[in-house]
């Protein structure tokens, strides 16, 4: 099904040839010399629309300026709050705040509609574009209003990808959003790029998901494509309806790639002018000589129905391969689940869902940016028509990805089919693919095709006894397995008709609701702020030598972001830092809070002039730091994980640390430039350390100099564990730019600019 090379490899003309010794005379034979060969990593579709945007001067430390932002109302308010703070205006660029994890509710933060109204505010303001709740999810408006051909996007949502239509869009943490609304730039090295060539085309039954499941199963543990550019080319494109291609591309977060594109065609082009965009089309395709950093070849013909069990994306195998191995499969997906929670009196059963050889699920789920299009929902009704999924515990529930889906689906007939097959459908929400939308009973097992299937991305509880697990699957095998009454069913076993009628574009929902503001704000009106809507708290610089204690240690592979502060209930939360720190790692390590909270007392207590004289003298016997006095030493807490920062591009992941006094994170390596980002972003030394650690929980660790060493090489940063005696051992902090040393400096990206 899928085949990654192990070196680099030239598309020449049509050919792969693979970047080894016997290159260069394969290249001569095409009629291609050794500078054209020299130049080949120009002519991938990803070059040319990166340096059409980047304005450094530089092709390899680019700056890009994008033509276009989008955030829901998660960020949105942490993002205008920080622009605010740090001296915005007005929007420079077209922002699009669309209101699509609406139904948190009052659950103990801020009540839904004073965001909601926060965000109508900020776009009649500042001159923004606001999609108030219930008309689209975030990804699904871009794509119908704002992506094209060569454009670049940015959105503070990890699974901001319209790649499939011809636009390189990232998804990252709010500074970098707040950034291009005070006229910088997006700062990254150049990223590699790798082709991903499709071949043939989806046999009936399979559909976006199962090729996206594959994909990630394959690249997400071996780092294969991270934050690279995933090039979608070959003959196995024209294949695709405009819908799957989407669908696909939405899930290449998953691989923790930096973005997507994909060769444009007449199908792009069709989509775009039923869109009323005709003028965003152009052919985009790879040049007669392109260098790809790796190829992921891809056999359409030999994808099978596939699913994703507990809890992760890349946990992936075919529905064949699980129901042929079920007792086997599930008994290793239950311990790997009991690792993740890591506890041992919440369990997840799955082994007793096998009935007669077969396993049986308890919900399903089609919804979001991913199961939400319309080709995949139709298909879904036809598998459905004349079948029902019973009246029992197993339900099915749609989500359209916007009021215009919708629209097409009730003109089509897929909405009252499937609602005569018994499946209940809802408005365009977020909340599946993040845990507050059909939340399944205590030890159910979903099948959904939405984004993720983290801990709790369902919305279960494991800190109050409640779990429940999400597999993922596409809509096509969700609805045959409801069609056999919640028996796991691969829809190539259902008999059904797959054709799509066409697709009509009518959106006078959005031309009676959405509030169009770019360009014309009304800049000295002010904000409507809720009484749960805070601004940031003060945040120090960095001192010149650090004190960090570890308040967390976590020893897991990987730390996703929902794992250092949840999605779900939390986001209530969303609009007040200080409220929302108080749930950092709650579900991974709930007594953090508490030790950050008390290395907090110790900085105060120090600022005070009543630090502990004990520890002064125990950095004092480090080397070189005899003479130091507690008006030369900031404290500050740290965790330590493996690999942290996989998942989503929430920047509370980060603020939520920074506001309870941390000051570093200590990784091997981190998951994602987005978690890396928000990191220095608000002001925390993203370190990395090789080997063994030389601490644990509960230690304090001197970087002395650290304000020095932050203007330094950063490969070798002298630090002492404090002890009886100082243990001598070595951190690192991969290459900054000249800002991000700066934002470091000053404490976060607030203070930045403000100085």
């Amino acid at each position: 099904m899928i085949e990654c090379t192990s070196t680099g490899a030239y598309l020449a003309r049509g050919q792969w040839i693979m970047a080894d010794g016997n290159a260069p005379a394969a290249l001569a034979a095409l009629g291609f010399d050794a500078d054209a060969a020299a130049k080949a990593q120009q002519g991938t579709i990803a070059w040319g629309i990166l340096q059409s945007h980047n304005t450094s001067g530089d092709p390899e430390n680019l700056k890009i300026k994008f033509d276009a932002m989008a955030s829901h109302d998660i960020t949105f308010v942490g993002i205008i709050q920080t622009a605010r703070a740090s001296g915005l205006e007005k929007f420079p660029l077209p922002y699009v705040l669309t209101n699509c994890h609406n139904s948190l509710c009052a659950v103990g933060g801020t009540i839904n509609e004073d965001d909601h109204r926060f965000g109508l505010s900020a776009a009649q303001k500042y001159g923004g574009i606001f999609v108030p709740p219930h008309l689209a999810v975030i990804h699904q408006y871009m794509r119908e209003k704002f992506a094209g051909c060569g454009k670049m996007i940015l959105g503070s949502d990890s699974h901001t990808r319209y790649g499939a239509l011809g636009t390189m869009a990232i998804g990252e943490g709010g500074g970098e959003l707040a950034k291009q609304l005070l006229g910088r730039t997006y700062d990254v090295a150049r990223p590699g790029v790798v082709a991903i060539y499709l071949t043939g085309s989806l046999p009936v039954g399979c559909g976006p998901h199962d090729v996206a499941i594959a994909l990630v199963g394959a690249l997400f543990k071996s780092g294969y494509v991270k934050n690279k550019v995933m090039e979608f080319i070959g003959p196995g494109v024209a294949s695709l309806r405009q819908d799957t291609r989407n669908a696909i591309d939405a899930m290449t977060t998953e691989t923790t790639c930096l973005s997507s594109i994909w060769e444009t065609d007449e199908t792009t082009r069709k989509y775009l002018a039923a869109h009323g965009r005709a003028a965003d089309y152009k052919a985009l395709a790879p040049a007669d000589l392109a260098y790809y950093d790796g190829v992921v070849k891809v056999d359409l013909s030999a994808i099978r129905p596939m699913i994703a069990l507990p809890m992760h994306p890349s946990n992936a195998f075919t529905i064949e391969e699980l129901n042929a191995n079920l007792e086997d499969i599930l008994h290793a997906c239950e311990q790997d689940v009991q690792k993740l929670v890591g506890r041992t009196d919440v369990k997840l059963d799955l082994c007793s869902k096998i009935e007669n050889g077969k396993l049986r699920v308890d919900q399903g789920v089609i919804a979001g940016c991913a199961g939400g299009l319309y080709d995949s929902i139709v298909e879904a009704a036809s598998i459905l028509k004349g079948r029902t999924g019973g009246c029992g515990e197993y339900a099915l529930s749609v989500y359209p990805a916007s009021q215009p889906v919708m629209m097409a689906l009730d003109k089509a007939g897929a909405l009252s089919s499937l609602m005569a097959s018994g499946a209940t459908i809802r408005t365009a929400f977020c909340g599946p693919c993040f845990g507050a939308g059909d939340v399944p009973f205590n030890g159910a097992l979903s099948i959904r095709h939405t984004t993720r299937n983290f801990p709790s991305r369902e919305g279960s509880k494991p800190g109050v006894g409640q779990l429940a697990g999400v597999a993922l699957m596409d809509a096509r095998s969700i609805a045959a397995t409801t069609a056999n009454g919640g028996i796991l069913t691969p829809a190539t076993a259902i008999d059904y008709d797959p054709t799509v009628p066409e697709y009509t574009f009518d959106d006078t929902s959005y031309q009676a609701r959405v509030y169009q503001g770019f360009g014309q704000g009304n800049y000295d009106a002010l904000l409507k702020l809720g009484p749960n809507i805070k601004d940031w708290p003060e945040i120090a610089p960095l001192g010149d030598n650090l004190l960090l204690k570890v308040a967390s240690y976590i020893t897991d592979p990987v730390t996703t972001t929902d794992e250092l502060i949840p999605s779900g209930e939390t986001s209530s939360y969303r609009s007040n830092p200080l409220g929302l720190a108080e749930f950092t790692l709650s579900r991974k390590d709930p007594a953090y809070v508490g030790r950050a909270k008390e290395v907090q007392a110790e900085e105060a207590a120090r600022r005070a002039g009543q630090g502990d004289e004990a520890l002064l003298a125990k950095i004092q016997a480090a080397p070189g730091c005899e003479g130091l006095t507690w008006d030369d030493v900031q404290i500050a807490s740290t965790i330590f994980a493996v690999k942290p920062g996989d998942g989503s591009a929430r920047e509370q992941a980060a603020s939520c640390q920074r506001v309870l006094g941390a000051g570093a994170n200590i990784a091997v390596e981190y998951a994602t430039k987005r978690y890396r980002s928000n990191l220095i972003n608000w002001g925390m030394l993203p370190f990395q350390i090789a080997g063994p650690t030389p601490f644990g929980l509960g230690d304090y660790i001197l970087v002395p100099g650290a304000r020095k060493a932050l203007a330094g090489d950063l490969s070798e940063i002298p630090a002492y564990v404090l002890g009886d005696t100082p243990t001598a051992f070595t951190l690192s902090i991969a290459p900054l730019t000249a800002d991000e040393r700066q934002i470091l400096a000053d404490g976060c990206l607030i203070n930045f600019y403000k100085h």
